[in-house]
């Protein structure tokens, strides 16, 4: 997430093969994070359990530091971990997690100069049937914007297919949105999570995009804490978190931060499957 922008990039297949190194890299951090996550846990020891999967890659986190100006203020953390009424951005600490928390992990890395990124929304030991059933939905939705993207399509598209599948079970975030990636971290063009077809900048071969819905089981409005950095829900409701980057290629999509590409669940919904050969 966070901000910046600048004209749409497309990219050659040799960059979207790097592009796909870095997602690699971000989904094994990801799936680190989930391995060790129990109740007891601090968030900084989450954290850091991400940083070393970076760093034993060769790779360079996307996040620590980002929006540092004359080397203060940037972001203290290589993931974001948001948890319960927490939307997104919330900064590695000593909090400590507890049984019944849901926690959002957002995690980016940089391959080559290339960024992946992507989140997910994790249960801390067992939880409410209801929570579990807002990160199932922010999933799905972040799924059907991915099997939106196609090249000739417009970003209306995926905004107008996440929409649909929350069909107003929950509320929708607005101010953050999903958005263009390659050689920056944040790029044109934005990808909102509600919109109409056949609007927007048109996909074509080459792009990259991290679609990322975030939901709230209550309303979706929000508020930016103190530290510059965490969004919370208003009303203190839970919020859910879940993103990939896709690239669009000339044979289909290619999830590149998940481990399979994003065959499997491409498969299930009908969208062409179109990875690039090594």
């Amino acid at each position: 997430m966070f901000g910046s922008r600048r004209r749409i990039e497309v990219k050659r297949p040799d960059q979207l093969r790097a592009m796909r190194r870095a997602g690699l890299v971000v989904a094994r951090a990801l799936s680190a994070v989930a391995a060790e996550l129990r109740p007891g846990i601090t968030t900084a020891e989450l954290d850091a359990v991400a940083a070393q999967v970076i760093a034993s890659a060769g790779a360079q986190p996307s996040f620590l530091d980002y929006g540092a100006v004359d080397g203060h203020g940037g972001f203290a953390g290589v993931t974001c971990l948001s948890v319960n009424s927490e939307v997104v951005h919330g900064v590695p600490g000593d909090r400590v997690l507890a049984e019944g928390d849901l926690i959002s992990v957002d995690c980016g890395a940089i391959v080559d100069g290339w960024h992946g990124d992507a989140a997910r929304t994790l249960p801390v030991g067992s939880i409410t049937p209801e929570a579990a059933e807002l990160s199932r939905v922010t999933r799905e939705a972040m799924w059907a914007g991915i099997a939106a993207v196609r090249s000739g399509r417009q970003i209306g598209d995926v905004s107008a297919a996440v929409e649909a599948l929350v069909a107003g079970r929950y509320g929708i975030v607005e101010e953050y949105v999903g958005h263009g990636i390659g050689s920056a971290m944040h790029q044109a063009p934005d990808v909102p999570n509600l919109g109409r077809a056949g609007r927007g900048p048109r996909i074509t071969v080459g792009m990259a995009l991290a679609i990322e819905p975030m939901l709230t089981a209550g309303s979706p409005a929000n508020t930016l804490l103190d530290d510059g950095w965490t969004v919370v829900t208003d009303d203190g409701s839970l919020a859910a978190h879940w993103e990939h980057t896709v690239a669009v290629t000339e044979h289909g999509l290619w999830v590149l931060t998940a481990e399979d590409g994003g065959e499997q669940r491409l498969a299930e919904l009908g969208a062409p499957f179109g990875p690039l050969a090594d």
